[in-house]
């Protein structure tokens, strides 16, 4: 009795507070149909607030401009990507060019150098020739004139006069000849000496001037080379600044994104507590059924304990968070060509090229598509190639991807590897031999228009 009375006094109590907020009185009968069987219990607290459709519908539309505005940058911004390392290449070239111009002017200036220096050697042999062909002329003038005073050759009288016989006569006679002979020849080979040191001196002045035509071209190249060069980085500088602003818009833009996609997670939030509001309410309603239920079968001596009303868990790995939870268990695992199934890592396959020199075939681990494979084993198998993987699930534009899409490259429509999505830019790969499962930014180089959707 002093429990029908203690039950009693509960019923008046919330009777009482539902006078205040009339809100509660489903909650409150059910709660006194709880704690009338059982002593304990929760009521249903007070409804959330419940967003309208038109509010969620704004707010996705808000989004979906915002994510069609993300990928509009993305796509800019991959394209200036490309024209920045295609300028950064010509800079590289023409770097390469003015160091040639450099190479040839410095060869040029060299050999206008050396020309100079044959050329003033060759002055200075025809100046020393010129002194000696003067000198041979003015012995040749002095033994003209005395031949001349005297009759002939120089010193021909003082000779035949001492002579002491007429065998040292004759002689003297033809010493005198050959010396006056041989100073003859000795003028006409300085002569001819004199004639090629000339030739030599002209040949010189015509190679110095080739020279110098040389190195004067040499310096018009490289004037001509640096200025390429400089328009070349100038280039490469102003689009790194156009590639810079795009990357900061992209940003602000991603920004206002990830801002709408909250507000939009918010009136789902929203809307989702108020349906579990209401699902718990149904669940206090079928519980007061039930005790209800339960305390007439107990009336009538036939308790049959009951049934615990509740529902099954969800099949494990099914969700979104258990599939990324998974793909990020294995971080740091090595990458093994061919390795990875719905179990886990498994030893890599022989491939006759590059995993091979990287002994794949000898580690355990996985590669890009293993990793999906492990990763969504509990939503569903996949095909051990990423091409087959990219046509699994339902495609979206890469500018709506979101946490747990997969994401994936390729060449001309050919896929050669797949990633999973983390969401705010990031994701987690198997990338390639030699390295390991890892989370890394996005990378959107040759990235395929579309991700693939498992989940959602």
């Amino acid at each position: 009795m002093r429990v029908r009375r203690g039950r009693s006094g509960t019923a008046g109590a919330l009777a009482r507070g539902a006078g205040a907020r009339r809100g509660l009185t489903v909650a409150a009968v059910a709660l006194t149909a709880l704690l009338g069987a059982t002593g304990t219990g929760l009521a249903v607290p007070p409804p959330p607030p419940n967003p309208s459709d038109s509010a969620i519908d704004s707010a996705k539309g808000d989004a979906n401009a915002k994510a069609g505005e993300v990928g509009r940058l993305t796509n800019q911004l991959a394209q200036a990507e490309q024209k920045l390392s295609a300028l950064q290449d010509d800079v590289e070239l023409k770097q390469e060019q003015a160091m040639k111009a450099l190479v040839d002017l410095q060869t040029a200036q060299d050999e206008a150098a050396q020309a100079r220096n044959d050329a003033k050697s060759a002055r200075q042999e025809a100046d020393a020739a010129a002194g000696a062909i003067e000198k041979a002329r003015e012995d040749a003038k002095k033994f003209a004139a005395a031949s001349f005073e005297q009759g002939s050759t120089i010193g021909s009288i003082s000779a035949y006069l001492t002579s002491e016989s007429p065998k040292d006569l004759l002689a003297r006679a033809q010493l005198l000849d050959a010396i006056g002979g041989s100073r003859l020849n000795a003028m006409d080979r300085l002569q001819q000496a004199q004639t090629e040191k000339a030739n030599k001196d002209s040949a010189a002045r015509k190679a110095v001037e080739l020279a110098q035509q040389k190195q004067d071209a040499a310096d018009r190249a490289k004037g001509a080379a640096d200025a390429a060069q400089s328009a070349a980085v100038a280039a490469q500088q102003a689009q790194a600044a156009q590639n810079t602003q795009l990357e900061a818009n992209k940003a602000s833009v991603e920004q206002q994104l990830y801002a709408a996609q909250a507000k939009v997670n918010g009136l789902q939030g929203q809307r989702q507590r108020y349906q579990d509001w209401l699902a718990q309410k149904q669940r206090e309603d079928e519980e007061r059924a039930r005790q209800a239920a339960l305390r007439a079968a107990a009336a009538n001596n036939d308790d049959n304990g009951g049934g615990s009303g509740g529902s099954p868990s969800p099949a494990a790995g099914s969700s979104i968070e258990a599939v990324i939870a998974r793909a990020l268990s294995k971080v740091g695992m090595p990458y093994a060509w061919g390795g990875g199934n719905g179990s886990g890592p498994t030893r890599g396959i022989r491939d006759g090229g590059v995993a091979d020199s990287y002994g794949d075939y000898r580690k355990i681990g996985f590669d890009c598509s293993g990793l999906m494979i492990y990763a969504f084993a509990g939503v569903q198998g996949l095909p051990h190639y990423s091409g087959y993987q990219y046509t699994s699930g339902r495609r979206v534009p890469l500018s709506q991807m979101r946490r747990g899409d997969m994401l994936f490259w390729g060449n001309s429509g050919n896929i050669h590897h797949v990633a999973l999505y983390l969401g705010n830019g990031q994701m987690v790969e198997a990338p390639e031999s030699g390295s390991y499962v890892r989370v890394v930014p996005v990378r959107y180089g040759g990235i395929m228009p579309y991700a693939t959707r498992l989940i959602g």
